[in-house]
């Protein structure tokens, strides 16, 4: 639906239509801010508000079926007729707290304690929206050779998870702590931060839509709290801890810092990684697109980092939202 839909708007914008309005002063706006997103997600946020008029009727994450022709052109009646509104939301990068992705970075974690063994972690993530993933350990996962983990009782259920050799042997991740940072994080225990949330996930992905709905059912059962603050502060407050793994992770998130920050996130890291012992071991693990090589093109790998010895490893490759996961 949306690759119908956007490439619509790309025409449209071409064509100084109504969509070329609404993104007036976005136009060189570099890609990684995920501007097409941005639209997407406000669009939706009306539909899910019943703000959006006829629009709705097309929408599948409301009882709607998606008509190209019909869909598009209620599409286009709603940004000629609430540009304003539409526009409410392009100033803010997208809040995809895809639960999905806890495919990739619980087969990370397993990894982690197949080789330490049943130490407490202390789990730290930065860009973590709402933080929902930070409760991946109480996600049910089904791979696609018919194994699974996970609590049996759980509302989220991630079929066709993981693809080859995940080491499900591994004693199950003992979360003791769990941080989550955002400089814009959201609180799914409010309806505003709910539709947030609920906005950004592509609206004919009924899949993705019920993990969700799964994943805010945990988090009323056990809140987590997400402080606002950006990824450096967090990195630079963190440290390593006697008898514990601490683990950093973050998933689709480093596209949305500014370079100084990468780097000043880069250099906290390794200052971590300097002051880990095999009584403290430290891991940086990310779902992020990266290069194999310098020349190589963009993939969404799993990649490891782990003190003592400062190895790096990429452990998977998967899609953005993280099912399935390709163990390597």
């Amino acid at each position: 639906m949306y690759a119908d839909l956007l490439a619509r708007v790309a025409d449209d914008v071409e064509a100084g239509g109504p969509c070329a309005v609404v993104l007036r002063g976005y136009e060189d706006a570099p890609g990684p801010s995920a501007v097409a997103l941005r639209l997407a997600g406000s669009v939706h946020r009306l539909v899910l508000e019943r703000r959006a008029g006829a629009l709705a009727a097309y929408y599948p994450s409301v009882g709607g079926t998606w008509a190209p022709e019909d869909g598009w052109a209620a599409f286009l009646a709603l940004l000629s007729e609430q540009p304003d509104a539409v526009r409410e939301w392009l100033d803010r990068p997208p809040q995809t707290n895809e639960v999905g992705r806890s495919a990739a970075l619980m087969a990370g974690l397993l990894a982690l304690t197949d080789e330490w063994g049943d130490l407490p972690v202390h789990l730290t993530e930065i860009g973590s929206s709402a933080g929902l993933n930070l409760l991946a350990d109480r996600f049910r996962y089904r791979s696609v050779d018919g194994r699974s983990a996970g609590p049996v009782d759980s509302p989220v259920v991630l079929d066709g998870a993981w693809v080859g050799d995940v080491p499900l042997h591994a004693p199950w991740p003992r979360l003791v702590e769990r941080h989550g940072s955002d400089v814009m994080p959201v609180d799914v225990a409010t309806t505003a931060g709910r539709l947030t949330v609920t906005a950004y996930v592509w609206a004919d992905q009924v899949a993705r839509h019920e993990r969700l709905r799964g994943a805010l059912a945990l988090a009323a059962q056990s809140p987590v709290v997400v402080r606002r603050a950006g990824a450096a502060a967090v990195v630079d407050d963190l440290d390593v801890a006697d008898g514990a793994l601490t683990v950093l992770w973050h998933s689709v998130m480093w596209q949305y810092l500014e370079a100084e920050e990468q780097q000043r996130v880069r250099a906290g890291i390794d200052e971590l990684g300097a002051r880990a012992t095999p009584a403290a071991p430290f891991a940086h693990l990310f779902l992020e697109p990266t290069r194999r090589t310098p020349t190589s093109a963009h993939e969404f790998l799993l990649v490891l980092e782990s003190w003592p010895g400062g190895t790096r490893r990429v452990l998977a490759s998967t899609r953005g939202h993280g099912v399935p996961t390709a163990w390597e």
